[in-house]
């Protein structure tokens, strides 16, 4: 007999072990002590879709040992989802504990292997369900958002959960989150063919439709801009990391099962795309992520925005000294050091009479696992006495002790 650890309480013996072990192999927090009766409202309330949240009551019937209500609801769920692996081994655990006692999940000669990862999948969507983005925080990554950008995306790795944040006058707002699937060796990708899903800050390039693409990425997919400048500057290397869907055989997929991508359900997947913005977007992929108080991105967009005005500002003035303390030590661009850059500026402002520069829709995130880097975009509007140029430009700024200063600039 199995007893499951609730926030260091113990829940009474189940009379099923094996889906005991299911739910919450070993002692891991998860379900509360809420009703079955409420869990489907509670859980679509807060951004879960319907499938995740029959799955969460099933498992709820099941730790209280109503076995039979269990088996209708995991029923209903397979004939709106026939596809659900996960509920298909639970249903198929369940009818077999009407004839004998279980030893293990799975107990119809499935290969361990995938007993495992549909583990690990139960444990992620019974953690997601238990766990609410904090109302009165947010990521502290999205420090600034332009305004044409009408969503971010933050992704939490260690959770297997996406969120959606909508940029508002007030900040950013939380509005949904869904379950996703990440590289099969974790995150932090490094080179080509690791499995793993890179952590950064990210944006969507282009959408690729269901036509143009095999039924493995299901409908459809958000290639990433992986890598990136930062990336390519620490020697990061690979391809091909999206945002897409599953097989049309397939509901959704364990935790770690990708090559790379973030992978979601097919419906939210087609949920999730009316709020994606080609070439706008931001997709910030975290190993956890540290929730802050509004305030708290405020004093920082305070910082970097006071900061990028002061390069604007002293950029202007034609001083080339003043405007090249703003680079650091370590800065380059465009295959360029500091010395070549700063040689190639000197020249540039000696031929100029007067520089005039506008910046416009400024964007500041916070790069995750650091901080001390952020990356700023920004249309800039350049005219000067003897020539004129609009352009996207992408800094990354890096914190020198009080001071942040360019590490990298080039378009956007």
């Amino acid at each position: 007999m199995i007893r499951l650890a609730l926030h260091g309480a113990h829940l009474r013996a189940l009379t099923l072990p094996v889906l005991a072990a299911v739910v919450l192999a070993g002692d891991v927090s998860a379900m509360g002590s809420h009703q079955p009766a409420a869990a489907v409202t509670r859980a679509v309330g807060r951004g879960l879709q319907m499938p995740e949240a029959m799955l969460v009551q099933a498992l709820i019937d099941i730790r209280d040992n109503r076995l039979s209500a269990a088996l209708d609801r995991v029923n209903a769920l397979l004939a709106l989802k026939p596809d659900f692996r996960l509920a298909q081994l639970i249903r198929g655990d369940l009818l077999m504990a009407r004839a004998r006692p279980l030893s293990r999940m799975g107990a119809a000669d499935a290969p361990m292997e995938r007993i495992n990862d549909l583990r690990e999948e139960a444990r992620a969507r019974l953690t997601r369900y238990e766990m609410q983005p904090p109302v009165d925080r947010v990521p502290k990554y999205l420090v600034q958002m332009r305004a044409e950008q009408r969503y971010a995306i933050v992704v939490d790795t260690t959770k297997s959960t996406l969120y959606v944040f909508e940029n508002r006058a007030d900040g950013p707002h939380y509005v949904a989150d869904y379950y996703i699937t990440v590289g099969k060796n974790g995150s932090n990708k490094v080179r080509e063919g690791d499995k793993k899903t890179p952590l950064g800050v990210y944006h969507v390039l282009s959408q690729l439709p269901r036509n143009r693409l095999g039924d493995f990425y299901g409908v459809g997919a958000f290639p990433l801009n992986y890598p990136n400048e930062w990336d390519a500057r620490e020697g990061r290397n690979g391809h091909g990391i999206w945002l897409h869907g599953t097989p049309r055989n397939t509901y959704s997929r364990p935790p770690r099962a990708s090559d790379g991508c973030v992978v979601l359900t097919n419906e939210d997947l087609d949920d999730l795309a009316k709020r994606l913005q080609v070439g706008l977007t931001p997709v910030i992929i975290a190993d956890g992520i540290d929730w802050v108080p509004v305030q708290a991105t405020r004093a920082l967009q305070k910082g970097l925005a006071e900061g990028l005005e002061r390069w604007r500002h002293d950029w202007e003035s034609r001083d080339t000294d003043r405007y090249l303390t703003h680079y650091a030590r370590n800065f380059s661009a465009e295959g360029m050091g500091l010395g070549d850059w700063s040689a190639q500026k000197r020249r540039v402002n000696a031929a100029k009479e007067w520089i005039k520069v506008d910046l416009k829709d400024v964007s500041i995130l916070l790069y995750p696992g650091r901080d001390d880097l952020a990356v700023i975009d920004f249309d800039q509007d350049y005219t000067s006495s003897n020539l004129a140029n609009k352009m996207k430009k992408r800094q990354y700024w890096i914190r020198d002790g009080v001071q942040w200063k360019i590490l990298y600039e080039g378009g956007a």
